[in-house]
């Protein structure tokens, strides 16, 4: 059989976006797990290996602020996760009923925030719900919940799951567009022959249409990891590097760029920095292995 020839134009093609994405993506990826291995001595940079990540993990001066940083991203992320894409999927299923009306209307109303910069969004909920100046108390006040309304963003114990509902709030929209992509591929033979056997509404999503959108449910769930392991705006715009209240909604990305660049009185390390960046990249990678490996399980118990 004779081998196909060797597509050229494809490779013409596709070389400019690789050499961009190797520039700006696997270079500085590269570079700075470099940078995790050697530390500064006066004008001299010296290597030594782990030891920076031994620091990290075992010396209580950074230990402790990355394993308070790893749990409130993972809080963070549960949050997204048992929250954000449950009423994703919620929305999306009744936004795709055909009798819906201005349906494409509440579509781009609740899409609006995902466009909105970080700076804008931070801004306007620290507005919204300052105890001083903020339209939260007396919104609250109008239905007779006044009592209900404190400083969440200035409490230690609320700070953190207020500005995750914040994120909600902002990307909801994602998985709602998603999973709608997805209940609009499947084929109206299969709603048909489920009406004809008396499934019907919510039994019809339950049984038919949700099996069929679980892969685009596991995408939505490896994006959302991603994408929360790699959260900074929002506490940076809300919060400062130093992601107050006494650090109680520091994450990775603060705890990172705090180390690296410096902050206030602390100065940047860009080494012990480059280390925290390597165990975020190490803690998202084996998260989207984790996954992987699920599916190519799935699909060999599928095949036997």
């Amino acid at each position: 059989m004779q081998k196909p020839p060797f597509r050229w134009h494809i490779v013409v093609f596709l070389a400019p976006a690789v050499l961009v994405y190797t520039a700006v993506m696997i270079f500085p990826l590269f570079n700075t797990l470099r940078l995790s291995l050697y530390t500064r001595i006066g004008s001299d940079r010296i290597f030594v290996g782990l030891e920076n990540f031994q620091n990290l993990f075992g010396n209580p001066i950074w230990s402790e602020q990355f394993w308070n940083a790893l749990g409130n991203n993972f809080w963070f992320f549960l949050i997204h996760m048992l929250v954000q894409n449950p009423i994703g999927i919620a929305l999306a299923a009744i936004l795709s009923h055909p009798r819906l009306r201005f349906a494409a209307l509440y579509r781009s109303a609740i899409f609006i925030p995902t466009i909105l910069s970080f700076v804008i969004v931070g801004f306007a909920w620290k507005l919204i719900l300052s105890p001083i100046w903020g339209i939260a108390p007396s919104m609250l006040d109008m239905v007779g919940l006044k009592s209900l309304f404190a400083p969440w963003l200035g409490k230690e114990e609320y700070a953190l799951t207020t500005l995750a509902l914040v994120s909600v709030w902002q990307f909801v929209g994602i998985p709602m567009m998603l999973i709608y992509a997805a209940l609009l591929t499947i084929p109206e033979e299969i709603l048909e022959a489920g009406e004809i056997d008396g499934i019907t509404g919510f039994s019809a999503f339950w049984k038919i249409k949700l099996p069929l959108i679980l892969p685009s449910i596991g995408i939505i769930s490896i994006l959302t990891f991603v994408a929360n392991f790699n959260a900074f705006d929002l506490i940076y715009t809300t919060q400062g590097a130093l992601a107050g209240p006494d650090f109680s909604t520091d994450i990775l990305g603060t705890f990172m760029y705090r180390t690296f660049f410096g902050f206030q009185l602390q100065l940047g390390d860009p080494h012990m920095g480059s280390a925290i960046a390597g165990a975020m990249f190490v803690i998202i990678l084996l998260g989207v292995c984790i996954y992987l490996f699920g599916i190519q399980t799935r699909m060999r118990r599928y095949q036997m």
